[in-house]
């Protein structure tokens, strides 16, 4: 009888715990964007597949790519090759660059998910520079139902841990603005990311879509 009652507390417990769990409160959310930047929470350059060619109409255009391998190299992170790569039914030559051992200390095999207006895209690696970790909550919207769950938005800054030593660099910084912006402005930008209940408690959508 003892043992059936132990248990039966233990269970009432565990009820109440879940209960408590899923309540909107600032304590569940800071928890969710917790778990969220703990495993999803780095600083990437969209830099998904590699390696990576670069024509040269690619050079002409100055698209990101052009513009940024030849400092990834410069800094050792990159090694280029000269080939030729298939566009368009043409064969072009080309620069083609591949990861260092160096530069494959920052080539993360974490989902990233991209997301527009139309469409949303999930990459099984980033190329990325830094750590983010929760600064300050500063609000949420009211859960409402929304595809069938229960969701809102989380509204919250951020601080920079162990960014790459070379991001410092003046060339890296000039190569890379929109990444220095997001370096330069922690505890300043806000963020904000989308969570959604389950029975367990508020998970960030990105973690279970």
């Amino acid at each position: 009888m003892r043992t059936t009652l132990a248990l039966t507390a233990l269970t009432l417990l565990a009820a109440c715990h879940d209960q408590q769990a899923q309540l909107p409160t600032r304590d569940n959310f800071t928890a969710a964007l917790n778990d969220y930047l703990a495993q999803r929470g780095n600083l990437c350059l969209a830099k998904y597949d590699w390696p990576i060619a670069v024509t040269e109409a690619d050079r002409q255009a100055r698209s990101p790519d052009a513009e940024q391998m030849p400092v990834l190299e410069t800094l050792g992170l990159v090694s280029g090759r000269d080939t030729s790569v298939a566009r368009q039914g043409a064969t072009l030559p080309a620069r083609e660059y591949a990861l260092t051992p160096a530069g494959q200390k920052y080539w993360l095999h974490v989902p990233v998910v991209v997301a527009t207006p139309t469409e949303r895209a999930v990459h099984p690696a980033d190329f990325c520079v830094a750590k983010l970790q929760l600064d300050r909550l500063f609000g949420w919207e009211k859960p409402q139902p929304v595809n069938g769950r229960t969701a809102t938005s989380l509204l919250f800054s951020y601080r920079i841990v162990d960014p790459a030593p070379w991001m410092a660099r003046p060339e890296a910084r000039r190569a890379f603005p929109m990444a220095i912006r997001s370096i330069d402005n922690a505890g300043v930008l806000q963020l904000r990311l989308g969570v959604h209940l389950t029975p367990d408690g508020w998970v960030a959508d990105e973690l279970s879509d």
